[in-house]
């Protein structure tokens, strides 16, 4: 394996690519990197790269039942104020699908995105 030193990637299976890429643009200010839609596309933020797949793509191909995993997989965002996040986000008609809880590691709450991949939100304690 090579290992990369310019970006971690993450696969979300997406119904719609281009409502994924407005969503992760819009809402977290991904950047758009690559797109084929309807098929795929890439967005980025920091060193994380988010490969955005559509039914028609090569990554949405059936996973094979004993490589399934379950959990509840996502990417974790930080934010400096979780407050204002979950105000801003709320403001633009989004909602949430967990309570913020809080930990000794610090405060989190759960987004979905519009396939319902989560997005865990994260605030460092201090």
């Amino acid at each position: 394996m090579s290992p990369s030193d310019q970006f971690a990637s993450v696969r979300y299976l997406v119904d719609d690519v281009q409502a994924a890429v407005d969503f992760y643009t819009s809402h977290l200010g991904f950047a758009l990197g690559f797109s084929a839609a309807p098929a795929f596309a890439e967005v980025t933020a920091g060193r994380l790269r988010l490969l955005l797949s559509g039914p028609t793509s090569s990554g949405a191909r059936a996973t094979p039942d004993d490589a399934a995993g379950g959990g509840g997989n996502r990417i974790h965002l930080i934010v400096d104020d979780l407050d204002a996040e979950i105000g801003r986000l709320r403001n633009a008609g989004l909602s949430f699908r967990s309570d913020v809880v809080a930990g000794p590691g610090g405060r989190q709450i759960l987004l979905a995105d519009p396939a319902d991949n989560l997005i865990e939100l994260f605030e460092p304690a201090n």
